[in-house]
């Protein structure tokens, strides 16, 4: 059975927060708000916040402490114990807590790596001299693996997580999070005072930065109850705070039984919507937007954030001058580093608790093996990288199994475990009074908000439906007349149904190996554990 523990509150903090602060932060975020009209989106976005992301973050928390009092570190035996051991089936809902940390990692340290890449380019000048085309070429010519450099920093970048996970949590990932975090919000500030002090003419800049926050701080009520809107919202909240993923459960069953849980998971919440909204909004919208204005910026944000990201934020670097240039790309892909390092080190930790509790690996054991079992799987998006794998990966484990995982964790908390305990868990030893309205908003608001959120996914245009039947691809594919673009379309068609396939075993793997440990439960006794 696992022994780690937190060796204080703050590197606990700090670890949380690094968990739910990523790259979707300062890539992600601005990109819906702008995609979904400013002003209009933050609104939403922060009621969401409060209806749906706060009451996560307090229903998680407590399920982590709960489960981690009776041994369990992972999400099939925290469901588990919460069930009261009487429903079997809750332990195969608890898969997706593994799932989702395994898949994604497997696709978000290429993603991370791409960042340490920059880095290098920033600090040896790569840059210097080039055009908005050819530094946008850049960033094709890498994802292509025109050379081995992407596959080099990928491995590189595996390594230094595996490493860090066989440190454990005191000596590995909290002190990742000491060092990294105070480090992004440094590179932030720095980043965000240039931004928004960008002054039109100032080395070619054609808008102030304050443009930039104009625009995502003036609502627009004409569209503000727009389902679309409100669906990204909620979408993002998931997206930045890590609910539904099981690796806050995780890092929670580390906490000693007297350990608060209320306080804590306002903190980190916090910290991360203070990082997303004063930091994420104000790089990314007031630089792009002072260099080339609000309807550019619009257009170019309709491919993703990773365009804005890695394309046009190195070009305008630029103006401002060698020495500046080099050190704000150093600023800018050093914090989405860290950024990076400190969510992926947090989506490790479930599985390396799964392995630990349940089949006795050592810690450095199951770090390495969660390593390869990464490097393995994230292969093909690093590989057929423009075939759509990436893209698949993030969909299905980086966004419907979140909403489908929080779903049945919110009711199996305020409906099986009970409201009534559920409060009781939350307030324990708390070092802070929890509003007795979060006990309605989690029974009743929080689940409906849920529901509606998978089946406004589920039905919507583009949704999950769609996406299981590739329509947009099949679409492509029927209006296509070029030969080559054909054959290109249905080859990619191949690999996405190939990467879903993939995912599936994945998925269907890890229940094998519930359903093993389980049966070594019963064998060793440690199935009839009181509750």
């Amino acid at each position: 059975m696992s022994k780690e523990s937190w060796g204080s509150r703050v590197g606990l903090v700090l670890a949380m927060a690094g968990n739910a602060v990523g790259l979707g932060n300062f890539l992600r975020f601005p990109v819906q708000a702008i995609q979904n009209g400013g002003g209009t989106f933050i609104i939403p976005y922060l009621v969401c916040f409060l209806l749906m992301g706060i009451p996560l973050l307090f229903v998680e928390w407590s399920m982590g402490r709960y489960g981690g009092m009776r041994g369990d570190h992972s999400t099939p035996f925290i469901l588990d114990s919460m069930s009261g051991r009487k429903v079997k089936w809750w332990k195969y809902v608890g898969i997706f807590g593994i799932f989702t940390n395994l898949a994604v990692a497997a696709y978000y340290c290429y993603l991370e790596s791409w960042t340490l890449a920059y880095v290098w380019r920033s600090i040896s000048g790569a840059f210097n001299g080039q055009g908005t085309e050819a530094v946008s070429q850049m960033f094709t010519d890498y994802v292509s693996l025109g050379t081995n450099e992407p596959i080099v920093f990928w491995v590189i970048c595996l390594l230094l997580n595996t490493w860090i996970l066989s440190r454990g949590l005191s000596g590995g990932v909290e002190i990742a999070a000491k060092v990294g975090m105070p480090l992004l919000i440094f590179f932030g500030v720095f980043l965000a005072i240039r931004g928004v002090t960008l002054t039109a003419g100032e080395s070619g800049a054609i808008f102030n930065g304050t443009e930039g926050l104009n625009f995502l701080w003036t609502p627009n009520f004409s569209s503000i109850w727009s389902f679309k809107v409100w669906l990204a919202a909620a979408g993002q909240i998931f997206f930045t705070l890590s609910v539904g993923m099981g690796s806050i459960q995780c890092y929670a069953s580390y906490l000693r039984s007297r350990d608060d849980v209320a306080l804590n998971a306002m903190s980190a919440g916090w910290m991360n919507e203070f990082v997303e909204v004063c930091l994420g909004a104000a790089v990314l919208i007031p630089i792009s937007v002072g260099y080339l204005g609000i309807e550019k910026v619009v257009e170019l944000t309709q491919t993703g954030g990773l365009g804005l990201g890695f394309r046009t934020m190195p070009y305008l670097f630029q103006q401002w001058g060698p020495v500046f240039a080099a050190i704000a790309g150093i600023a800018w892909f050093g914090l989405l580093f860290f950024a990076g390092i400190t969510s992926s080190l947090a989506m490790g930790t479930p599985i390396m608790g799964f392995l630990r509790d349940e089949f006795g690996w050592s810690r450095e054991r199951s770090a390495w093996a969660f390593g390869a079992t990464v490097l393995i799987l994230g292969a093909p998006t690093v590989f057929f990288f423009n075939y759509g794998v990436f893209d698949e990966y993030d969909y299905w484990a980086g966004t419907v199994s979140l909403v489908v995982f929080a779903m049945f964790e919110i009711i199996l908390f305020a409906w099986v475990f009970g409201m009534d305990n559920g409060w009781a868990e939350i307030n324990r030893n708390a070092d802070m009074k929890v509003p007795v309205v979060f006990k309605y908003i989690i029974k009743y608001v929080t689940p409906v908000i849920l529901i509606s959120v998978f089946l406004g996914s589920l039905l919507s245009e583009g949704g999950i439906i769609d996406q299981i039947n590739n329509k947009a691809l099949h679409a492509q594919i029927a209006t296509t007349t070029d030969p080559m673009q054909l054959a290109l379309l249905e080859e990619k068609l191949l690999f996405v149904n190939g990467s879903r396939l993939l995912l599936v075993l994945v998925f269907a793997a890890i229940g094998a190996m519930v359903y093993r440990a389980q049966q070594l439960r019963e064998r060793d006794g440690r199935a009839l554990r009181s509750t």
